[in-house]
Formats: structure tokens, sequence, C-alpha cells
């Protein structure tokens, strides 16, 4: 699996939800005492990784994360979003709830 990312989040069972859309499924919640912020790991299909983060020093807010699909078309669909054609492949940008910013991207047709 390639290296995985940190993002910072306010609640994770709310992001967790929306990170559902892109395919992701939880792995594991680490909490050190019940009531203390979670660390929550996601994955796709044994290809990506996430972490979301509820510890103030894990992330800062507003990082970018670029993701590969196989089909682009169905992420920029659930999220009703516009596809950008760039020489490299095919994107679309989206914004999690808690204002980290996702290039999701398939190599051009």
């Amino acid at each position: 699996m390639p290296d995985e990312a940190i993002l910072r989040v306010a609640d994770a069972a709310a992001a967790l939800s929306w990170y559902e859309r892109l395919g992701y499924t939880k792995e594991w919640e680490h909490r050190f005492e019940p009531g203390l912020p979670a660390f929550v790991s996601l994955a796709r299909g044994g290809q990506a990784r996430l972490f979301l983060s509820e510890h103030r020093g894990d992330a800062r807010p507003d990082t970018l994360v670029y993701l590969r699909v196989d089909d682009v078309d169905d992420v920029a669909a659930e999220f009703d979003v516009a596809i950008q054609d760039q020489p490299w492949g095919r994107e679309a940008h989206l914004v999690d709830p808690d204002g980290n910013r996702l290039r999701v991207a398939s190599p051009s047709r």
C-alpha cells in the first residue's frame, strides 16, 4: 500500500461518513480513553489509506491530498462536481467537511 496521509478533522464519525462516499471503509479507531480525540484508519480497496485525526497537533487544516481512482467520472457524479481535463489526467476537486482539499484523478482516456 502506498504512503498514507493524516487529515485533521473535528468529528471523525462525520468525516468517515463523507469519505465512505469515496469508497473508503473504516479499518480501526483508537482513543486513549473514552471521550478523548479519535484517530481513525480508512482504506480503499487495498490501494489507498487515509488517517483521520481529531488530535490538534497531528495535521494542519486545509491539507491537499491527491488521490488516483479508476474512474473519476463516478466520483464527480457522486459529489456533483465538474471534471477538469489536464495533460496528465482528468481531475475532480473536492473539499471535505473540515476544509481538507482533495484532487481525485484518473488517467486521460
